[in-house]
């Protein structure tokens, strides 16, 4: 092939060329389009988008929960699917809290809301949550930017929150804070560490209460014994409520008519009700979900 076979046709800055064209398909022209500022950058695994310019409004990745019995056997898998951001929280909160619950364990769903809601840090990315020890420890893993100074995480004030962030969470550096102080009082802990590449792990537990004293293990004298809070009289009505929130979670008004087909008037009296009794009470968006009282309850009621 000679050296005149190798030469492309030469473009001028201000000649226009033609584009690729397919079967059948016209030519298009155009001018050389300008290298820089022509489009909105794309984020890139070394370079992604600065947290200013990243849409907050809607999470696209889904979030797995791995739920395990014990060690010797792989977990039951749980997926979150994409959601605007407030009701993908929303989601993954009730559904750690349920699992979490159902194993027996007993960390408020108020303290695993906060945790959650760090996500929106890592934008959400590669998000797993592991629930084992019978529910009791809770570890939440990323693979976002991961946190730097992880001592000052846990203290109040301190927050690398940027505006957009705001509309979904407070964004004041308050939630690690309050889930240490609750843990610490409870007698339970939270470590922050390093994912093995990328992220942050963030690891909630709560030690299990001392189990009840045996025939063997008499209360001393004087001791007063305990006692279980007693059931409190509850109509057809709200029993199947309890129902409800046990197996589909955090539920609104309109949720509890589409589900029981009771007139809105009804539905909120008989809310209203159940948090008299310290059965249910309000969560994020007016919703409602099960007290550690009422969960028994549901579950003595199945």
């Amino acid at each position: 092939m000679s050296n005149d076979e190798n030469i492309g046709p030469e473009i001028l800055p201000d000649t226009p060329r033609t584009i690729w064209q397919g079967p059948g398909e016209p030519g298009r022209t155009s001018r050389p389009q300008p290298q820089q500022g022509a489009h909105r950058p794309q984020p890139t695994a070394s370079q992604p988008l600065p947290p200013e310019a990243y849409d907050y409004s809607f999470v696209g990745t889904s979030a797995r929960i791995a739920c395990y019995d014990d060690f010797r056997s792989a977990p039951r898998i749980i997926e979150v699917g994409p959601a605007p951001t407030t009701e993908h929280i929303e989601s993954l909160t009730s559904k750690v809290y349920e699992q979490a619950k159902l194993a027996g364990g007993a960390i408020p769903y108020t303290v695993i809301r906060e945790v959650t809601e760090n996500f929106i840090h890592a934008r959400f990315s590669e998000v797993v949550v592991s629930i084992f020890d019978k529910g009791n420890v809770i570890r939440f893993s990323d693979q976002g930017p991961g946190i730097d100074e992880k001592h000052k995480a846990q203290l109040p004030g301190f927050t690398s929150a940027v505006e957009p962030m705001k509309k979904y969470i407070r964004g004041v550096g308050s939630g690690f804070p309050l889930v240490k102080e609750y843990l610490d009082f409870s007698q339970g802990s939270i470590s922050i560490e390093d994912n093995l590449k990328t992220g942050a792990v963030v690891t909630i537990s709560l030690v299990s209460q001392p189990e009840k004293a045996t025939a063997h293990e008499q209360p001393a004298t004087g001791a007063k014994p305990t006692i279980r809070p007693l059931t409190p009289p509850l109509n057809d009505r709200e029993r199947d409520f309890l129902s409800f929130f046990n197996t589909e979670g955090a539920l609104g008004i309109t949720d509890l008519v589409r589900l029981t087909g009771a007139p809105q008037s009804s539905t909120y009296v008989t809310l209203s009700r159940l948090e008299e009794y310290g059965l249910v009470e309000k969560t994020y968006n007016q919703k409602r979900i099960l007290t550690d009282l009422g969960f028994k309850i549901s579950e003595d009621l199945k």
